[in-house]
């Protein structure tokens, strides 16, 4: 069986057990989550963070940016065009819009961010391993944002309910890898031994 339908099929199942999630169970946990990514010292130096609206029941950042720590921060929001991601300075007051793949994203007069001006970016994944390997949806728009030259040096945390916290996921050459995991169980850098 070859790595693409390795990783399609794994992608598969861990989607159908994120969107099987009671809604209550899927709010507590992304509570859970972020209470733990708040705890984090990447977080709480951060000034300027590339953050994503949570899509077919992927954890839920709300309780972050709706925090008092949050509310201090500058949030950049994706909005897809074409094949990468624009980044738009967004505040929880201003409208979103329904964008490529039924994702909510930020009008396009809200004003960019260049991504490069981050200090911090929640990525979302379907899975990610204790290696700061992550499985996406198969489109590689983080791929490319995380391998352009100016952003390589931002700190990357992936976001994904425990139960997607594997051991070890199947790699392609042009996969980029993350500097931590956080699950509403703990943060995990990668490399050091598990916190939480």
């Amino acid at each position: 069986m070859g790595q693409a339908v390795v990783k399609r099929e794994l992608r598969q199942a861990l989607i159908a057990e994120r969107r099987g999630l009671p809604a209550a169970l899927w709010q507590a946990q992304s509570h859970g989550l972020c209470q733990q990514i708040a705890g984090t010292e990447l977080f709480q130096q951060a000034q300027t963070i590339l953050a994503f609206l949570s899509f077919r029941q992927e954890p839920s950042l709300a309780a972050l940016w709706n925090s008092s720590a949050g509310q201090n921060k500058r949030w950049g929001m994706p909005r897809c065009v074409g094949k990468s991601l624009v980044w738009h300075d967004w505040k929880v007051s201003e409208p979103l819009m329904s964008g490529a793949f039924g994702i909510k994203e930020p009008t396009q007069s809200s004003p960019i961010i260049d991504p490069a001006q981050a200090d911090l970016i929640l990525v979302p994944a379907v899975g990610c391993d204790r290696q700061g390997n992550r499985l996406g949806y198969g489109g590689g728009f983080y791929d490319r944002l995380l391998s352009r030259d100016d952003c390589k040096e931002i700190p990357t945390i992936g976001i994904v309910f425990d139960f997607a916290y594997l051991e070890q996921l199947p790699q392609d050459p042009w996969d980029c890898s993350l500097d931590a995991v956080c699950t509403e169980r703990g943060y995990f850098p990668v490399g050091e031994a598990e916190v939480g």
